[in-house]
């Protein structure tokens, strides 16, 4: 399935310096949230489900998420160097399904494990919520690293495009707009979390445990069958 050549490339050119260092800026604030919440006193499950649900999960992964998704391939179609990956001989498929999985692997390094000691650190052991939401942006993550990367394929615009999503869509709509929140990502995330913390922690996802996972399953899927036909369809018009 991957490249061990394609990928090297993608890891290189994804954790740059620059690069490098804005994808630990999530991380970063989530964990310095998580330590001054800790330090405060009231209801710590509604202040962990707050941050980790509707910060962290609604807004922070999706960004992480368009950061990595995009830088795994949007750069290289930009500046034109996709040709020579393209002269390969390699199914199109193949180089899609590899940066994936080097999108997908970044983003659980900085965004689950992070959810993980972020949890822990607020909430502890308690009611495996930490543990939810950790396997919540297991899952999510990869579906956002698939959306985003077929973005940073079809449009040249797919930053903004997908700040678009991740900002408002995901942000706002996902969280407040109860007819369109069984379009969320993150709610679809929301219910593995509630799976894994049980419903004592009322996490209230807007969808089933069952239609979350298909749709998670349905997304990254799809985008990623689009992007690699349309990765094809590039190779062609060089060709031609």
């Amino acid at each position: 399935m991957m490249n061990p050549t394609v990928a090297r490339l993608t890891v290189r050119g994804l954790l740059g310096r620059r690069r490098g260092l804005l994808l630990l800026v999530v991380p970063a604030l989530l964990l310095l949230i998580a330590a001054l919440a800790a330090s405060t006193d009231g209801d710590k499950l509604d202040l962990t489900v707050k941050i980790l649900g509707d910060l962290d999960l609604g807004t922070l992964v999706p960004i992480l998420g368009l950061v990595v998704g995009t830088g795994v391939i949007a750069t290289e179609i930009d500046d034109g160097s996709i040709v020579y990956l393209l002269a390969k001989p390699l199914p199109r498929w193949r180089i899609i399904t590899t940066k994936l999985v080097v999108a997908v692997v970044t983003t659980w390094v900085f965004a689950a494990v992070p959810t993980l000691i972020a949890g822990l650190l607020m909430y502890g052991t308690k009611d495996g919520l930490a543990l939810g939401y950790a396997v919540a942006v297991l899952v999510s993550g990869a579906a956002y690293s698939a959306l985003f990367l077929m973005l940073g394929v079809i449009t040249r615009h797919a930053v903004v495009a997908g700040l678009g999503y991740a900002l408002v869509w995901e942000a706002l709509v996902g969280n407040y707009v109860e007819g369109a929140r069984t379009l969320s990502i993150q709610q679809w995330g929301r219910a593995v979390a509630e799976a894994v913390a049980g419903d004592t922690t009322n996490l209230n996802p807007a969808v089933s445990l069952g239609a979350g996972v298909i749709l998670l399953a349905v997304v990254t899927v799809g985008a990623t069958v689009f992007a690699s036909v349309k990765l094809a369809g590039l190779t062609l018009a060089a060709e031609e």
